[in-house]
């Protein structure tokens, strides 16, 4: 039995999708567990690996037309649990590229902008970032942005910051959010590597995903063509579109974060002894292990129904906020009971769990806190709006 899908959840899927996991976990297993520790560890990223990931065939998954995959999104969910069961700063390089950015285009951009794009991004061939969130605007980015865009004939001027942006150091693309100054709409806008005006630095010394190459950009008079902007990307309500898209995946990478973790903590009580037998044979270590996986598996119930309400076009952002809350929570408890099991070496890099224990505090704030997504639930409960 795989004891990290309990009831059997995968088997849902068609045959051809579970062959594709096995070859992505193949690639995992063999190319990207042995090297993630030390990639993490020196805050770099295994750049070597982006391309014989692109031929595994699983960038934009669920996306339809332009030559991309078409498949659904229970299978997309999967792969991101695989990534980040791995490693969640590879699995939040991929909701990056092929959820916020290749979904910015999408869901937002012309004819032209997906056929540019779309194709060389499943490919992994271009890769994309996604910059919302600013210094000093996280939670408030629905009224509060402060990059500015101006329209001067046939470009824009954009200025202003932002932050956080994971991908943005080396990018291809990134999609940049910026109210127009004369309608005071959030639009979209796409900036190519090497424009004028558009400097990312890479943000050190995180305790968290650190393999994740984050910049704080600086965007200086940047001028931007027309026919890099968004064309249906107007108004915010366009940005949360993408946002609640995502926001799935976010929850699918907390479940993979809490399986990796739990598979070390697993098979370390079977082969760590203390008082002449196996730690896995004492009730206390027993007890553990059943509460990380009940919390496994009620969160990958949920998002596999998530992502089933996603392909019938019936998910609301209610539904997705409430994964995302609840997923995140129950793994910040599942990697730390992991690391309670393990003891003193479930904080040593070279157990992987203390590695977990760290990524899960980004998981968790990430794409809309806990307490916002609460508020989204909390709203639809009663009708009631709680926000400031």
């Amino acid at each position: 039995m795989d004891t990290t899908d309990f009831y059997a959840l995968a088997d849902d899927l068609p045959d051809e999708d579970r062959d594709l996991l096995t070859r992505l976990r193949g690639f995992l297993d063999s190319e990207l567990a042995p090297v993630a520790n030390w990639h993490w560890a020196r805050e770099r990223f295994p750049h070597h690996l982006v391309e014989p990931l692109g031929k595994l065939d699983v960038g934009g998954l669920s996306y339809t037309g332009y030559g991309l995959p078409g498949r659904t999104s229970l299978l997309d969910g999967f792969v991101t649990l695989d990534l980040a069961r791995t490693d969640p700063s590879f699995a939040t390089f991929f909701g990056v590229h092929t959820g916020l950015a290749m979904g910015s285009i999408y869901l937002c951009g012309s004819e032209e902008q997906k056929a540019k794009w779309l194709p060389p991004m499943h490919r992994f061939e271009k890769i994309g970032a996604f910059g919302l969130t600013e210094p000093d605007v996280g939670s408030a980015a629905s009224r509060g942005l402060k990059t500015t865009a101006r329209r001067e004939g046939d470009e824009w001027v954009l200025t202003g910051e932002k932050k956080w942006i994971g991908n943005a150091t080396f990018a291809d693309v990134v999609v940049i959010w910026a109210k127009d100054v004369e309608d005071g709409q959030v639009k979209g806008f796409l900036l190519e590597r090497g424009t004028p005006g558009f400097t990312p630095t890479k943000i050190e010394g995180k305790i968290a995903l650190r393999s994740v190459q984050n910049a704080h950009i600086r965007l200086e008079d940047c001028r931007v063509p027309e026919a890099n902007r968004l064309r249906h990307a107007n108004t915010f309500a366009d940005t949360a579109a993408v946002l609640r898209m995502t926001r799935t995946s976010v929850a699918w990478q907390a479940v993979g974060c809490s399986i990796g973790a739990y598979q070390r903590a697993l098979a370390y009580a079977k082969e760590r002894e203390q008082f002449g037998r196996p730690i896995g044979g004492f009730q206390l270590v027993q007890d553990l292990l059943v509460k990380m996986l009940g919390n496994i598996t009620a969160s990958l119930c949920l998002v596999a129904q998530l992502s089933r309400l996603q392909d019938a076009q019936k998910m609301t952002e209610e539904q997705a906020s409430l994964a995302k809350a609840f997923c995140t929570t129950k793994m910040r408890e599942t990697v730390g009971m992991a690391r309670e099991l393990m003891g003193g070496n479930g904080i040593l890099l070279e157990f992987d769990v203390g590695r977990f224990v760290a990524d899960a505090e980004a998981i968790h704030s990430y794409e809309g806190t806990r307490e916002m997504n609460t508020l989204i639930v909390g709203r639809a409960l009663t009708g009631l709006s709680a926000f400031v």
